[in-house]
């Protein structure tokens, strides 16, 4: 088996790539972010080629080790499509070749336009979209199973978090799959969205194929759409060859001077998730398990380095990566999303640090917090505090001198009667553990 990938991410720019229309298609009504360049009408000319997504696509290249070309030339490629009006779609010669990601090549890294969006079942075109800047990611076909395919494009997903290029989070990428089996012809799946879509897509296609093979049929070369609400692929077209396209330099669009380019808008890559992995366990002495978890949400692990400067790096990492992390994915959430609560956040974390509230305590008000808007302050006055556990302890000790006697005597197990009792008087507040503790140590005392 063999997976390779052609991967399609809107780049998160201001304007256009060939005009000054807004990129945030998603936020009007259709075929209102448009003018006469990004609907491709007669006389219209581009404007030169948007900086941003220049500087966008290097990042992306240069974080993938590619070999950067040294200017780029944007060409027509012919197809007729509704959402296509012009008649061809720009795109432009390799920006970066030769890269990689894990074990992954990658071959090739293009500047493009995306089409606008056709609805075929309504016969309605929205061009909103069209004009969007986009990087195509081309990889070889080095996968070999479906979990190694999905295993990349998380990879590549977090990278690309990391570079800060993504332009509408709800739609990270959009991929075409080429799969081919051992004895037939490479086979290209169009028109999925997500990770999941291409996992989905690829069982279903492994299968298709599998079974024409065992029946002794042929796997043709053809290109296939994958239907999402069937969860099936259908068959689209024969597998285009670049001659099917008449390629031609555009000759509206000057080619880019990268080297230039470069000279004049120097390129700075930020961290890294694997560079940050390494730093954690160093910096930090984090083990390789936290340090891993702390890097797939880019901010979470951001804020495990303003709790560590209040705490220390043992209970941050347990604080973040273990329970609030648990708690953002019980929830469908990445700490961006809560990022407006951070300082309620840290007042649990710092007063369960500080054994103000117990760890039960600590949990519950967390998840209050995550679920509602709420005092944290208030709540944690209302919980109980070390010194007031205390108070209650020898207030029960000396209410329960049978119980007393009793563990004195020797019957040791006694003890976690007298725990309950004084959980059942703080609410379930108090840490069981500390508890114990506690009464162990006044005992020991009386004993002697």
């Amino acid at each position: 088996m063999k997976i390779g990938f052609e991967i399609h991410v809107q780049l998160r720019t201001k304007s256009k790539l060939f005009c000054e229309c807004s990129t945030r298609y998603w936020e009007v009504e259709p075929n209102r972010n448009t003018c006469p360049v990004c609907t491709g009408l007669p006389g219209s000319k581009p404007y030169p080629v948007n900086k941003e997504a220049i500087s966008m696509a290097l990042k992306v290249a240069k974080s993938l080790g590619m070999d950067i070309s040294k200017s780029l030339v944007f060409l027509r490629k012919h197809y007729f499509y509704p959402d296509l009006p012009s008649g061809y779609q720009r795109t432009s010669t390799p920006l970066g070749r030769n890269g990689r990601l894990g074990r992954v090549r990658i071959k090739e890294i293009h500047i493009e336009e995306d089409p606008g969006r056709y609805e075929p079942r309504e016969g309605i075109v929205d061009f909103n979209r069209s004009g969007v800047p986009l990087i195509e990611i081309v990889t070889e076909p080095d996968m070999s199973s479906i979990e190694e395919a999905e295993a990349f494009l998380k990879e590549l997903h977090l990278l690309l978090n990391y570079l800060d290029v993504i332009l509408n989070p709800s739609v990270v990428f959009r991929v075409d799959a080429n799969i081919s089996l051992e004895g037939g012809e490479r086979v290209e799946i169009k028109n999925i969205n997500s990770i999941e879509g291409v996992r989905r897509a690829l069982q279903f296609e492994i299968a298709r194929q599998k079974r024409l093979l065992e029946m002794g049929k042929k796997v043709e070369r053809e290109t296939r759409h994958w239907d999402e609400a069937r969860g099936i692929t259908i068959s689209l077209r024969e597998k285009e060859t670049e001659e099917d396209y008449r390629y031609m330099p555009d000759p509206d669009i000057p080619p880019v001077d990268i080297t230039s380019f470069i000279e004049n808008n120097p390129i700075t890559i930020p961290e890294l998730p694997w560079q940050r992995e390494e730093r954690l366990m160093k910096e930090y002495g984090l083990d390789k398990s936290d340090a891993h978890t702390l890097i797939l949400d880019k901010e979470l692990g951001e804020y495990f380095e303003r709790l560590v400067e209040k705490t220390n790096p043992r209970f941050a990492a347990t604080f973040v990566a273990d329970r609030l992390r648990g708690e953002l994915n019980y929830r469908g959430l990445d700490f961006k999303d809560v990022r407006e609560k951070e300082s309620s956040i840290t007042r649990i974390a710092i007063a369960w640090f500080r054994e103000e509230i117990s760890k039960p305590a600590a949990i519950e008000l967390l998840r209050r917090l995550l679920d509602e808007n709420i005092d944290v302050e208030q709540e944690i006055k209302k919980y109980t505090l070390r010194e007031d556990v205390e108070m209650i302890i020898d207030d029960v000790l000396r209410r329960e001198e049978r119980i007393v006697r009793d563990i004195l005597s020797g019957k040791k197990e006694a003890i976690n009667r007298l725990v309950g009792i004084v959980m059942k008087e703080t609410q379930g507040r108090a840490d069981p553990k500390r508890v114990k503790e506690i009464i162990s140590q006044r005992l020991s005392r009386w004993n002697s």
